[in-house]
């Protein structure tokens, strides 16, 4: 029998999931299946509503080889498990003639531990275990959601916290889960045989589709031990979200907290004179936390470099004391001594790394008036380690609606460790770029406005010029709103101040709801209009006429005061380029190009994108924020753009 063609396989596909082939799609399969074929790598550009998954899984199903297919979000893994893959597999089940298994791997602490279920959690202050079920009060939001997670455990097949709905808060579930580092191990472990994450585990190496997150994938980039089976192919959904994912599992913390966490846990499992030692070294290191100033630490400040190699030195005794010394009083003593041992790691590690002082690090005090005081280290890039850790070894497809900016893939490809496209080099991985378009007819469905008349942008300035026109904007286009604001701050002086002067359209404010709660009364009133800030650039999916107008409050460069980005700016303007054009003028397109595909969900959406910040018509890099959004009809013409909002509003209320 012949092999099935790729149009044939992807017209099933689209068939059985409901979907409408389209251009874009069918291109991206194509291209997908090549780099396959080839072993080569590829970035794929495509637009809201091209069908992104089924552009890459059918060509990926078609091949036969192992892959792993890694999103930023769990919307979108869930998607995949529960709708795209089961319906594609069946599809191409006759065509194929095999049903391919596929299987969802994410990290340990992911799933419900029964060994913290059935014998307790170790408590920091006494020795061994306490039952958390006993302790939290009944009538206690606690007590009920521990409550609730003991009757799932005899349900639930997966014990995947993302099963389990409605869910519970972070406390609950940190009393019925385990870090990697934290957990005994499936042979040492009484329930080892039951173990949820084991069995993700074991499902995943079986399947040949496995479905996990940039995390677990950074994880398993960083870490010696992999935790992803053997793969042939990578795909990279949500790619332009990787580089930041990465560097958040690459970043360090320390806190006087976490570090008297850890010295209270180790304390009654070592020797005096170990726990005397961490005992006066985190005393020291909280001392001189209350002292710092916020802001970047280009040279460790003697007293504190002194203070860490103490912390690190004496985590080091304890790690070696805590292997040696046994207490046969303390309960459970092998999950109380490996939790102890996970937090004492943990502090010597971060501690460690600091007083090392790699040039590629950057390392920087915070102070939140509610978490306290943090000394972070991040790297100063990820894109060597991309380039090392991903690059190798496999086909690596990175798609996202948001890969070109200002015209081109080279921005994010050097952000990923590679490369300008057809450049050659024995350490440069070879790539191609495609952008397989958009269904949208984008310039006939929105306006790209700037209100060029404003005054640029002062940071925290008052801007009462913004507010007048965002309020013109807004009973222009009948609520409908959503404003994407460069501040939680911002969002909030605007949700205030228009609340008072437009209180028949009732607006809705990041924080003061759960997201999805907010985004589903977004979408239930038309009239209402939804602020806020990082999460709405790029989490928000309403089609029809309830989000006809987006407007960004200014563009959002990254503080001058952000240490991580400054020091990434700095470093690229000392090797001969430009810093601001790399790193700020790039962040700052990402997030627009982001912010501006909210407006367009659906070949029927209507509306305008306004940008209340003049420098995107005024400045020279203007032009390469504006190659970065979709290539919507532009103006700066006021009187226009609200003549097109109301009509806008017309034809949706007529529609209603």
């Amino acid at each position: 029998m012949t092999q099935p063609s790729l149009p044939e396989l992807l017209h099933a596909a689209v068939t059985a999931v409901g979907g409408t082939e389209r251009p874009g799609q069918v291109a991206m399969a194509e291209a997908v299946a090549e780099a396959i074929d080839d072993g080569a790598h590829l970035l794929v550009q495509a637009g809201t509503g091209t069908g992104k998954s089924l552009g890459y899984l059918v060509p990926a199903l078609a091949h036969g080889e192992r892959v792993v297919v890694a999103t930023a979000t769990l919307a979108l893994q869930r998607q995949l498990v529960e709708r795209d893959l089961p319906r594609t597999v069946e599809a191409l089940h006759p065509l194929l003639r095999r049903r391919p298994e596929f299987a969802m791997l994410k990290g340990r602490s992911n799933y419900l531990c029964l060994h913290r279920l059935h014998e307790g959690v170790p408590q920091d202050e006494e020795e061994g275990l306490f039952d958390q079920f006993e302790a939290a009060a009944p009538t206690s939001k606690l007590g009920q959601d521990l409550l609730r997670l003991r009757d799932w455990s005899d349900e639930t097949e997966t014990g995947d916290r993302d099963d389990l709905t409605p869910g519970v808060s972070d406390r609950a579930w940190s009393q019925v889960s385990v870090s990697s580092r934290e957990c005994l191990g499936a042979t040492k472990c009484a329930y080892g045989a039951e173990c949820f994450a084991e069995a993700a585990r074991e499902r995943a190496k079986l399947a040949e589709v496995i479905v996990t997150n940039h995390a677990l994938l950074a994880i398993d980039a960083i870490e010696g031990a992999p935790v992803l089976p053997q793969h042939e192919v990578l795909i990279v959904d949500e790619a332009h979200e990787l580089v930041s994912r990465v560097t958040g599992v690459a970043t360090g913390e320390l806190t006087p907290g976490q570090v008297n966490r850890a010295v209270r846990r180790a304390a009654k499992l070592v020797n005096e004179k170990a726990a005397d030692q961490l005992q006066t070294a985190a005393e020291g290191f909280e001392r001189l936390m209350e002292l710092a100033l916020p802001g970047r630490l280009e040279e460790i400040p003697e007293d504190l470099g002194y203070a860490l190699m103490a912390l690190r030195d004496a985590c080091r005794t304890v790690i070696s004391a805590i292997g040696s010394t046994r207490d046969k009083s303390v309960q459970d003593e092998d999950a109380v001594r490996k939790q102890a041992l996970a937090s004492v790691e943990s502090v010597h590690d971060v501690a460690e790394r600091i007083t090392n002082g790699s040039e590629w690090d950057v390392v920087w005090y915070e102070r939140h008036d509610r978490f306290g005081a943090s000394l972070r280290v991040a790297p100063m890039s990820v894109s060597g380690l991309l380039r090392e850790k991903l690059f190798t070894d496999r086909s690596v497809v990175l798609t996202s609606a948001t890969l070109k900016l200002g015209g081109d893939f080279n921005g994010v490809g050097a952000s990923l460790g590679l490369g300008p496209e057809g450049a050659e080099g024995d350490d440069l991985p070879q790539w191609k770029g495609v952008d397989v378009g958009s269904p949208f007819d984008y310039r006939r469905q929105g306006i790209l406005y700037v209100a060029k008349h404003l005054a640029r942008p002062a940071r925290d300035g008052d801007r009462k010029d913004m507010l007048d026109e965002l309020t013109e904007l807004i009973q222009a286009a009948g609520g409908r709103t959503l404003g994407l604001f460069s501040s939680m701050r911002a969002a909030q002086l605007a949700a205030e101040e228009l609340r008072s002067r437009i209180p028949e359209y009732p607006i809705l404010l990041q924080g003061e709801e759960t997201l999805g709660e907010l985004i589903k009364n977004f979408a239930a009133d038309p009239r209402t209009c939804l602020f806020g800030t990082l999460s709405l650039w790029q989490g928000v999916d309403v089609p029809g006429p309830s989000c006809q107008l987006v407007v960004m409050d200014k563009i959002p460069f990254p503080r001058p005061d952000d240490p991580l980005m400054s020091a990434r700016q700095k470093a690229v303007e000392e090797a001969g380029g430009n810093g601001f054009m790399a790193v700020a003028a790039t962040h700052a397109a990402l997030l627009m190009a982001q912010g501006a595909g909210r407006l367009v969900r659906a070949s029927g959406d209507r509306g305008v994108v306004a940008v209340l910040d003049p420098r995107l018509a005024t400045a020279r890099y203007g032009s390469y924020l504006k190659a970065s959004m979709p290539d919507f009809w532009y103006t700066t013409d006021r009187n226009q753009v609200r003549k097109s909002l109301a009509a806008i509003d017309a034809a949706a209320k007529q529609a209603e």
